[in-house]
């Protein structure tokens, strides 16, 4: 019954995303325009309804998107369902108030889906933006990928399983690499493996049983090499849903391997705070992220102002 409820609250979040149906908002010129990933269907398709349709929604900002810098931003929800409002539209909003475009993923889920299909969904997504990058704005080495919780998994999976693309495909989109220019994780689910794997998430990306192969390769501490991109993290320690040594192995991962990373814990907050406006605790971190953006080139050093 949980699983069917979940699955019923996406149809009804999805039917306002793809109909363009969120109120205007000022920082934004397109809000609401949903293309379909793979107009034609997507690989592994296993019906023809609105979960059968991976797809991403266009945030470009109404101010100068000075650094061209563009976002694929993945929503949390256990692989289940998705948070996008908490999770994909607030961000949008919050990088085109910085000048910075936003893409929502919304991916395939489980139990449906299973892996590989959502990490196929996040890399056609990463390809798409690059292959788009002149329409809208946003330079090929300057888009990044931001995801919270099962979201901020496979954001973590996209930048440690990557290509460069296929320069012979007949499809242009597949000839783009995959690879994130940088990593934003919010309190990420990281690890398959135990005894700080998110069971949630496990189950639903990978299924009942899966072997001990997959588990490891879908741990994405354990597959961080030089060529993983700079990452933010964000997280906190009394997390009581994912723990936070999910955020503290990865960032260990990275700092051995000689990949930037900047990581901030907090001691309080509850697990999906989002961009946690409303709790003084944590409605810092937001803050923190801009700055490393901005000392990154990825946001310019003052926010544009909006169009009239």
């Amino acid at each position: 019954m949980r699983r069917l409820l979940c699955g019923l609250a996406v149809a009804v979040l999805g039917a306002g995303l793809a109909g363009g149906q969120y109120p205007q908002h000022p920082w934004s010129t397109t809000l609401g325009k949903t293309v379909l990933l793979w107009p034609n269907g997507a690989p592994g398709a296993q019906g023809d309804e609105y979960i059968d349709k991976p797809s991403l929604t266009i945030y470009l900002p109404k101010g100068e998107n000075a650094t061209k810098t563009g976002v694929v931003v993945a929503p949390g929800g256990g692989y289940q369902h998705l948070a996008i409002e908490k999770e994909g539209e607030q961000y949008a909003l919050w990088l085109n108030a910085h000048g910075v475009a936003a893409f929502v993923l919304k991916y395939r889920l489980g139990p449906k889906y299973h892996n590989p299909i959502e990490l196929d969904d996040a890399q056609r997504a990463i390809r798409m933006v690059r292959a788009n990058a002149a329409e809208w704005g946003v330079a090929p080495d300057h888009v990044g990928m931001w995801g919270s919780s099962a979201g901020g998994h496979l954001a973590a999976t996209a930048g440690t399983h990557f290509d460069a693309g296929n320069p012979s495909a007949a499809d242009p989109i597949d000839r783009e690499g995959c690879r994130p220019d940088f990593l934003i994780l919010a309190y990420p689910v990281i690890t398959m493996e135990a005894p700080y794997a998110h069971m949630g998430s496990w189950t639903n990306l990978l299924g009942e049983n899966p072997d001990a192969a997959t588990v490891r390769m879908l741990s994405a501490e354990l597959q961080v090499t030089k060529d993983t991109p700079p990452t933010f993290l964000f997280a906190t320690t009394d997390d009581k849903t994912v723990p936070v040594m999910n955020s503290v192995m990865f960032y260990e991962a990275l700092v051995k391997a000689g990949v930037p990373a900047e990581m901030h814990l907090f001691q309080h907050g509850a697990h999906g705070a989002g961009l946690a406006a409303a709790n003084p605790e944590l409605s810092v971190w937001p803050d923190l992220l801009i700055k490393w953006m901005r000392e990154r080139g990825y946001a310019a050093a003052t926010d544009p102002v909006a169009a009239k």
